[in-house]
């Protein structure tokens, strides 16, 4: 196991933790899951018409106004309405390199807050400065672009609103999209997308979201952690990520149980059907890195390899979480969990344990 710090062994109740869910689901779905174990959902995602923040699905407002009712019922709730994401922000490079562009998004995003008495806005740009979704425009004025939207949205949203944002942890993200130090002043948190460190274009299998380092991947949610420690964001700022879902590559050799080894991208698979997709009597083996904290599957059979979060390794982050005296966790994405003995049930025993 990799050395760690002497904060983590110490464990201890920690309430204020924030536990930060990312939600794409339509409105009573969400009614299956504990709330009570959240203190933010980030509705996902609101998009660009032209330069104003919309709700440009059909669903969008029902489902956020009926967000913003469970507020009555949980109090501590905070209901952020996020917007981009992968895909989500095609002309946001154009949008956001002009003033007017800059105001009349902050504005709309204001309006749309008040609208529904919701929380505040998240950022998910993927990414400022850098190649993000495929054919999307990206510009080197993107990065300083980023930091005049961000102090445009607080001049505009004052200190009544939340403002967070997502960012790449991968070091082309880190240490070219974002001005850390004239924007973290200004924002309540930065999401750090510590999931994905292999994805659907990776070639070779690894781990989609370990905690630690270890030979074979650099990348983890630690080394990112400690990276942004080195860039001076506050801890008290970071939250960390955590994976609700698998990503399997097939046509994996049958070697060292599949991990790091060549492979065809194959799909995603949400949490709550792994009992289903990954039977035991179909083939599939589970294994621990202890160094990288993190499990896998394994199918040589089939020559199927998965990585994911489970309840043991998103405990493990929380604790990290906890006793690294970061800001939170949040994760990618609620519907994809069960309501009963899943991932944000992991997370919250953590939390008071």
């Amino acid at each position: 196991m990799t050395s760690i710090d002497p904060l983590w062994l110490h464990g201890g109740e920690h309430e204020g933790l924030q536990v930060i869910a990312y939600y794409r689901g339509r409105s009573m779905e969400i009614d299956r899951y504990a709330l009570d174990r959240l203190t933010h959902i980030c509705y996902s995602f609101l998009h660009l018409k032209g330069r104003r923040l919309v709700t440009d699905r059909a669903y969008d407002s029902a489902s956020i106004a009926y967000l913003v009712s469970l507020k009555r019922q949980h109090p501590h709730l905070k209901i952020i309405l996020s917007f981009g994401g992968w895909g989500g922000c095609a002309t946001c490079s154009a949008v956001f390199s002009e003033p007017e562009g800059r105001k009349e998004f902050a504005q709309s995003a204001k309006a749309l807050l008040q609208k529904f008495d919701a929380d505040g806005i998240d950022l998910d740009w993927e990414y400022p400065a850098v190649q993000g979704y495929p054919g999307h425009p990206f510009s080197p004025d993107d990065k300083h672009n980023f930091t005049l939207l961000v102090q445009e949205l607080r001049a505009e949203l004052g200190n009544r609103y939340e403002l967070s944002f997502a960012a790449g942890a991968f070091l082309d993200c880190l240490n070219n999209s974002i001005e850390w130090n004239e924007v973290m002043p200004i924002v309540d948190r930065v999401h750090l997308m510590t999931y994905d460190f292999v994805n659907g274009y990776s070639t070779v299998t690894g781990h989609l979201t370990p905690l630690f380092s270890c030979p074979g991947q650099g990348e983890s949610t630690d080394s990112v952690v400690r990276y942004c420690d080195s860039l001076g964001i506050p801890r008290s700022k970071m939250v960390i990520g955590a994976a609700f879902y698998a990503r399997v590559w097939e046509d994996v050799a049958d070697t060292n149980q599949g991990l790091f080894q060549q492979g065809k991208f194959k799909e995603y698979v949400a949490y709550r059907n792994f009992q289903k997709y990954f039977d035991p009597a179909e083939g599939f083996t589970t294994f621990w890195d202890s160094t990288a904290q993190a499990p896998y599957i394994y199918n040589a059979r089939k020559r199927i390899f998965a990585t994911f979060d489970d309840a043991r390794s998103v405990a493990l982050k929380t604790r990290y979480a906890i006793t690294g005296k970061l800001a939170g966790i949040m994760f990618w994405e609620l519907t994809g969990d069960t309501p009963v003995e899943g991932l944000l049930e992991a997370i919250d025993k953590t939390k008071k344990r």
